[in-house]
């Protein structure tokens, strides 16, 4: 057995007497390597997606010049990424967002923060399939104006199709992300570097020059810092849910080293390849008004420069790199649900923590929470706006994760201390710590106060009043008899 080898199966050693530690029998096939994980992270955060879906809504409020709020939203979430990162390496447990909370804490407080995480993971694949990626598909075979049943019908196809992935084993999965690595980088960044190069040699009349990239020109006119925080939305909602590599610990290899450096990685590589795409595809808006009218502005400005069957392959990409959304996204979901239930904090704990002994994945929470995310989807059909109502959701709630995530952090820094890992903020955690406390609540205000996201924040209030029925109902009785719960951080030490 060579060196490498050897550190790597002592490292997964150490991974599984912290499973053992935590009160665990290992289930879960651990077979993720590095690459993996920072594809997890990488397809999440979806920049394709992210950058198809708010464009408009950026131009809208602050024009072509609403590409530099992404610079610093991703300074602000790669800090974020740090403590995701320590904590990953120190806890290295699937459900994330509730085992951190509830051994740094309580397990009340895990159980919020848990729930927040699977309202989250339910609200935003729907939306993406109902309100954009059904409708691209039907595109690619020319139905330019199908249905509303039709394309409910295709997005609910797209939605069962990564659960079926998910069920075969968490390899396949882990294949479909790794494509999507490279579609992401193909479907945003080459596209957008070939519209610059386009631009450059000016294949086509272009009317504005470089000086587009600093135009303020939109269609709602609003004070300048109010227009300026909501066009941050573009890159809130995009950088975000690279936290779910830590949620797939159990299924990685040596993941006290694979999450940390996927979760940086993914986050720092996004925010510099979505800036560089977002440069491309502003610098060739051919006209202010023509995109900014439009609902999907990017197709608008690669129609312009590219042919015809070149802007096809274009959305292609684009639906890929949203499907594969929903593939991480049904596997994180279920293993969070799985994390929940073996405590016995979820309604029917005792079949959704099944582990399927020759698959090694909970396919009963993979299928029950399918039934979820299709609840919710065809929730958000019912309304008037679904984008409004779920994406803004899926854009408040992680930072609502981040921000009680990090307060646990705080709350038991000392005794993380102790614990093994390869990653160490050291001397830098405290002002990490206040600097992510202090911009997740920022973002949080932005994100439901202004009227644009009222529809949003009543998911969240819907989600929250769950959460308590719950609680009140049944879950206070069990922590009290002891029959759910975790163990403290402090278990896991020594």
């Amino acid at each position: 057995m060579s060196a490498d080898n050897r550190v790597t199966t002592a490292q997964d050693t150490s991974a599984e007497e912290i499973v053992a530690k935590a009160g665990y029998r290992p289930e879960l096939r651990r077979s993720l390597r590095f690459f993996s994980m920072f594809a997890i992270a990488f397809s999440i955060i979806s920049i394709t997606t992210g950058i198809f879906l708010n464009y408009a809504f950026g131009l809208s409020y602050w024009g072509p010049a609403s590409i530099w709020t992404w610079p610093i939203v991703g300074i602000g979430n790669l800090m974020i990424a740090l403590v995701v990162a320590e904590l990953g390496t120190r806890i290295p447990l699937a459900g994330y967002a509730y085992q951190w909370s509830a051994r740094l804490v309580n397990p009340t407080y895990g159980w919020f923060v848990g729930f927040a995480g699977l309202l989250y993971m339910s609200v935003g694949g729907g939306a993406i399939m109902l309100g954009v990626a059904s409708p691209l598909l039907l595109s690619e075979f020319n139905v330019s104006s199908p249905n509303p049943r039709l394309v409910l019908a295709v997005a609910l196809m797209l939605m069962v199709l990564p659960v079926i992935i998910n069920i075969i084993s968490i390899q396949v999965a882990a294949r479909v992300n790794n494509v999507a690595v490279f579609t992401e980088i193909i479907g945003t960044v080459v596209f957008g570097v070939l519209l610059f190069v386009l631009w450059g040699l000016k294949t086509k009349p272009d009317p504005y020059g470089a000086s587009i990239l600093t135009s303020t020109t939109s269609t709602l006119h609003n004070p300048t810092i109010y227009a300026f925080a909501l066009a941050g939305l573009l890159g809130a909602f995009t950088l975000v849910g690279f936290e779910l590599a830590a949620d797939m610990s159990e299924d990685a290899v040596n993941p006290r080293r694979s999450v940390p450096r996927g979760v940086i990685w993914a986050v720092a590589g996004s925010a510099v390849l979505g800036m560089i795409a977002l440069i491309g595809f502003t610098i060739a808006i051919p006209n202010i008004k023509l995109v900014e009218s439009s609902s999907l502005p990017l197709l608008t400005i690669a129609g312009y420069w590219l042919p015809s069957w070149l802007v096809k392959v274009f959305v292609a990409f684009v639906i890929f790199s949203m499907f594969a959304i929903l593939v991480v996204g049904a596997g994180a979901q279920a293993r969070l649900a799985y994390s929940m239930s073996r405590d016995n904090m979820l309604p029917f704990s005792g079949f959704l923590r099944r582990v399927n002994v020759r698959t090694q994945t909970p396919i009963v929470a993979l299928l029950v929470f399918a039934v979820v995310d299709i609840a919710v989807t065809w929730y958000g059909y019912l309304q008037a706006s679904a984008f409004a109502t779920l994406v803004g959701a899926t854009a408040i709630i992680p930072y609502i994760i981040y921000f009680l995530i990090t307060a646990g952090y705080a709350y038991k820094r000392r005794t993380l201390d102790s614990l093994p890992g390869v990653f160490s903020l050291g001397r830098w955690a405290w002002p990490v710590i206040i600097f992510v406390l202090v911009y997740s609540a920022l973002i949080i205000f932005v994100l439901s106060v202004p009227g644009p996201f009222h529809s949003s924040d009543k998911v969240v209030g819907y989600g929250a009043g769950l959460a308590l029925l719950w609680y009140v109902c049944a879950l206070v009785w069990r922590l009290r008899r002891g029959t759910a719960g975790v163990k403290p951080v402090e278990e896991l030490v020594g």
